[in-house]
């Protein structure tokens, strides 16, 4: 029987104030399950993002060979030393785009057949752009218009290929680069943009030979094929996608002060500070050192008046994620802001720029929606009509930005279902409540 809808909202009936910490990394968190899945050895994880999408990573990994525990401080992943094994049954990933897309860059080089399967929503999701290379590199792939259920087969033996990504995408560089773990030769990826490098900072960290050059159109990454990696210590940081609700909620409330410890700080995910930036957002930043190859830090915001800006498109790669919120903070902006080169938005775990214009719209937010991206006029930091039930359509990040919408209201905003924020930000509600927010399981009762 499928669990019945949990509708959320938020209030907040005086400033927000507080220190909090937002559970792990989940970029992070996947690609130390596959790492160390497919490590010799034993690698420990600290802070691992325990959210249902990272939790699929971990069940597929055991399917393939790997041995994951969960203990009282550490999670501990006993990897396969290189050759995974063919699971006896679909790999079930839920709602995980990530696991999708990065699992059949690791199987792709292996010669073992695997179906993946999700939930309706990952379902509705493209994985062309990911088939494409890996079949050049010689997997082959079966689907029903290049969308899940997919079994891949991957290549007895793979080819490596220098590939240059049409569209500025962390998750198919990094499904390459994993295919080229397990091929001879040198696999290559030319990006036109740069994109959130995770893969290779922690491909590094368990001892692959990643080359990473910049030129004045891009960026390369050279990775040499079928090194020996080993089990690591890794501590993953908090996840600044998720940072980013409790950063702007303080943004919003009048009177609010916020910190958020311990967040991960890769300048290749940090746009949304830049962003809040150019909006005359007050946020501090202070660097306290490093988790592995990632800057970790504090951050810090007050409320205060904001601007409307036009928020550049190079900066799309660096948080895509994170739009949704950008557009509640930039609904509290003086004037009209224009966010471009969103096209990427319309395919992920919904169509963020569609379903976020409309639930804007009904909240009373003037807007007007571009091909590509938005133009949202501000309230000046007056609360919002408000008053709407918002289709979250099955996604977390449109359940916990239209939640953060509903502190500056006038009518309350009700989330329809908040059961897909377990995906990423296990204990959401909680952690706002601590910061002196209400939370409500419907426009009534508490």
């Amino acid at each position: 029987m499928t669990a019945p809808p949990k509708p959320l909202s938020l209030s907040a009936e005086r400033a927000l104030s507080g220190t909090v910490s937002v559970p792990g990394d989940k970029s992070i968190s996947h690609r130390s399950l596959m790492l160390g899945a497919v490590a010799s050895g034993r690698t420990t994880i600290t802070g691992l993002l325990e959210g249902e999408d990272v939790l699929a990573t971990a069940a597929a990994m055991t399917k393939m060979g790997a041995v994951i525990a969960r203990g009282d401080t550490a999670w501990t992943v006993d990897g396969v030393g290189g050759a995974l094994l063919e699971p006896e049954s679909a790999l079930d990933l839920g709602n995980s785009g990530t696991s999708a897309r990065l699992l059949m860059g690791l199987i792709a080089a292996h010669p073992i057949t695997a179906t993946l399967i999700g939930d309706d929503s990952l379902q509705a999701r493209p994985m062309g752009r990911v088939t494409a290379p890996l079949g050049d590199m010689g997997a082959t792939f079966a689907s029903r218009g290049g969308r899940l259920p997919l079994t891949i087969t991957g290549a007895a033996q793979p080819m490596p290929i220098e590939y240059t990504l049409p569209v500025a995408s962390a998750q198919v560089k990094s499904a390459v680069l994993l295919a080229g773990l397990n091929t001879p030769g040198d696999t290559i990826v030319h990006e036109g943009e740069v994109t959130r490098d995770h893969s290779e900072r922690m491909l590094r960290g368990f001892g692959a030979e990643v080359e990473v050059t910049e030129t004045d159109r891009g960026r390369t990454i050279r990775l040499r094929g079928q090194p020996h990696l080993s089990g690591q210590a890794i501590r993953v940081p908090g996840d600044i996608s998720s940072a980013a609700f409790p950063i702007v909620a303080g943004l919003i409330v009048a009177g609010s002060r916020v910190t958020v410890t311990g967040v991960g700080l890769n300048p290749t995910r940090t746009g949304i500070l830049e962003a809040l930036g150019l909006l005359g957002a007050n946020v501090g930043v202070s660097k306290d050192g490093a988790a592995g190859a990632e800057p970790v830090g504090d951050i810090t915001v007050e409320a205060g008046p904001l601007t409307a800006a036009d928020i550049p498109a190079r900066l799309a790669p660096l948080m895509i994620d994170e739009y949704p919120i950008l557009m509640v903070a930039a609904a509290f902006a003086d004037g009209d802001t224009e966010m471009r080169g969103l096209a990427e938005l319309r395919v992920k775990e919904s169509d963020r720029l569609a379903v976020m214009a409309e639930g804007l719209a009904a909240c009373g937010v003037p807007l007007r929606l571009l091909d590509d991206g938005i133009v949202i006029t501000g309230s000046g930091g007056r609360a919002i009509p408000g008053g709407a039930r918002i289709d979250s359509h099955l996604d977390h990040r449109i359940a916990m930005s239209f939640a953060v919408l509903g502190l500056n209201a006038a009518a309350p905003v009700l989330v329809d279902d908040a059961r897909p924020i377990e995906t990423s930000f296990p204990g959401f509600a909680a952690l706002m409540q601590s910061l002196g927010v209400s939370a409500h399981v419907d426009d009534q009762e508490r």
